[in-house]
């Protein structure tokens, strides 16, 4: 089958367009046939090297990691899914690889694709849709008449998280440019600032989520508007010991987890109020969850572009530019 690969780890380098194998079909599995996937900034960064230490690929494989398309087999052992069905998912670390016409998914990671989605409008749904849930819901406890501060709101991850804190009942602030404004206010934002030109520490104060998907400094700065007792979740790091738990990861790996956070877990603890760094999980039974929320009307999709499979590199050059309004897809079939 065609796929695009990692050859080796390097920036900027393109993936190479090429024959692979189809996958292996485990006992738990179902094989799909792609017909969208989307890119994420998790894609360049893997292919950067950047999650070397605790997502240790071997090159040459295949990349992506959100998924839309048809069962066309089904291992062994299961029993929720046959072939025909329109499935989405995330599939687990370690079993990704989306830019293929074929991928053999564990079928506790898979759910039946919203009937009222496009196979690309679906793609671009998983990874975002489960990072929001798992950061709102899962951590945060997000509750009716919360107030959350959602970073980034025109991005894939802040234009699903906006509408799902909304449906949560919560009062939501966000940033975004001017030109992306009636967007985020349209998808349910309360609070808008315009991070070019107002700096949020000084309009926002008593917040009891913060979604951080920044840097470093921004993370800081996050703290400093949350209420005693509040919870920053990050999405973009720094990794602490419960992700290193969580991971299972090594003794020495641990220790680095534990350092790396250090300054921000200290600067918390200070302010009264929590940190906690999020890297989703695949979870099928969540999209399912996620599938009824897009299918009552609650939650929409946000596609800022369509590129075809062969223009995959092209794809992830422009959502590297940071410019995407949601998500890009890629239509595979």
């Amino acid at each position: 089958m065609k796929a695009f690969i990692v050859d080796r780890y390097a920036k900027n380098a393109p993936l190479r367009f090429g024959e692979v194998t189809e996958p292996e079909v485990r006992e738990n599995d179902v094989l799909v046939q792609i017909h969208a996937a989307t890119v994420n900034l998790l894609d360049f960064k893997i292919r950067d090297g950047e999650f070397k230490p605790i997502l240790p690929y071997r090159p040459p494989f295949v990349a992506g990691h959100d998924v839309a398309g048809t069962v066309i087999r089904v291992g062994s052992k299961v029993r929720q899914f046959k072939p025909g069905d329109e499935v989405y998912a995330r599939p687990r670390d370690g079993r990704v690889g989306t830019f293929a016409e074929y991928i053999a998914i564990n079928d506790a990671d898979v759910a039946l694709k919203p009937k009222n989605l496009s196979m690309e409008e679906a793609a671009s749904i998983p990874l975002v849709g489960l990072t929001a849930w798992q950061a709102l819901v899962e951590r945060a406890n997000l509750k009716k008449g919360q107030k959350v501060f959602i970073q980034a709101g025109s991005g894939g991850v802040g234009t699903f998280a906006i509408q799902l804190a909304k449906h949560l009942g919560a009062t939501v602030a966000t940033t975004t440019s001017a030109s992306n404004m009636d967007m985020v206010r349209n998808l349910g934002a309360d609070v808008l600032i315009d991070y070019k030109k107002d700096d949020f520490e000084k309009v926002l104060s008593g917040y009891d989520v913060v979604l951080n998907s920044q840097d470093k400094r921004t993370l800081e700065k996050s703290l400093r508007v949350l209420k005693p007792g509040g919870v920053a979740v990050s999405i973009s790091g720094p990794p602490d010991p419960g992700f290193a738990r969580e991971k299972g990861l090594s003794v020495v790996l641990n220790l680095v987890m534990r350092l790396l956070s250090a300054g921000i877990r200290s600067r918390a603890k200070r302010a009264g109020v929590q940190y906690s760094f999020l890297f989703m999980a695949a979870n099928g039974e969540q999209l399912t969850k996620i599938t009824s929320l897009i299918e009552s009307g609650v939650i929409r999709p946000v596609v800022d572009r369509v590129f075809p499979f062969e223009l995959t590199n092209e794809a992830l050059a422009y959502i590297e530019q940071g410019r995407a309004k949601g998500k890009v897809v890629i239509k595979v079939k």
